[in-house]
């Protein structure tokens, strides 16, 4: 009995570990799209631990390969790439030895000189997206920015920001920098607002500015406490008469017997003497 309960304790305790132990990948330097022979690194982070995860990654030629695995120099929860190359394109992330995965991060590693840098995380709703035309050079050249095919608009800086965006500014976004060269699509998610439940009017305490609600209420408190203290008050007194003993006083009144009541009072008186009489010889 007790190796069973043993066992069954580590499978809850493994089961609990791989779905409550939440990771995020966080990549640096944050972009989807990394020149060739750019060093990357990729950290698990978790809220409390980030010991027993591994970076995994997917690619054309290889599938669930872990840092460390002929690419990456894993240092911790940390994977350090010292140069990217294009076949290093793919997805990564994080993975437990219990088998909880984190959330994904597709990376893609262009042969051109140009690439668009932008969030490898998903947008939230209302806020500003800003998109990045670089190349190699260090200097910035204006650039044209496309959503799923279609023209945008040209930005003399090489960067273009969408502010407060919505679900409709989710979709491909290109960058293309003339005589330099066009960079790959990169897609953008934008995902919904958490929603936070509002207090209702009537659970909202009342304003200091608001005099009649403030009389309203001083009011509703006087009729339901007023009755309290005056029963309170007559229960007091009535015992404390009691403990001293000050009762009400009360008066008897007698009344003058009537003539018919005063001859039946002399007979009764009549018969006794008889009957007294009687025994005497």
């Amino acid at each position: 009995m007790e190796e069973t309960s043993v066992l069954q304790m580590l499978f809850l305790t493994s089961l609990l570990s791989s779905t409550t132990n939440q990771v995020s990948l966080t990549v640096s330097p944050s972009s989807s799209q990394i020149f060739q022979g750019q060093s990357v690194s990729l950290s698990c982070e978790e809220d409390n631990s980030s010991a027993g995860w591994t970076l995994r990654r997917n690619t054309s030629d290889e599938t669930r390969t872990q840092c460390g695995d002929g690419w990456g120099r894993p240092a911790g929860s940390i994977c350090n790439i010292s140069s990217m190359v294009e076949w290093y394109s793919g997805v990564y992330w994080c993975e437990s030895r219990e088998g909880a995965t984190s959330n994904s991060i597709n990376i893609t590693v262009p042969g051109g000189p140009v690439i668009l840098q932008s969030p490898v995380l998903p947008v939230t709703e209302g806020e500003d997206l800003t998109l990045t035309c670089k190349t190699k050079m260090s200097f910035k050249l204006p650039a044209g920015f496309y959503k799923d095919g279609s023209f945008i608009r040209t930005e003399p800086a090489g960067h273009m920001t969408i502010h407060h965006v919505s679900r409709s500014d989710e979709g491909l976004y290109k960058c293309n920098i003339s005589s330099v060269g066009e960079s790959p699509p990169s897609w953008v998610s934008v995902t919904g607002k958490p929603t936070t439940t509002s207090p209702s009017p009537s659970s909202l305490p009342p304003s200091a500015s608001d005099p009649l609600h403030l009389l309203i209420r001083l009011v509703c408190h006087l009729v339901v406490f007023c009755p309290y203290c005056i029963s309170t008050f007559i229960m007091v007194s009535l015992y404390r008469q009691r403990a001293t003993g000050n009762y009400l006083p009360v008066s008897v009144v007698t009344t003058p017997p009537t003539q018919a009541e005063e001859g039946l009072d002399d007979d009764y008186d009549d018969v006794i003497t008889a009957a007294t009489t009687e025994h005497h010889f």
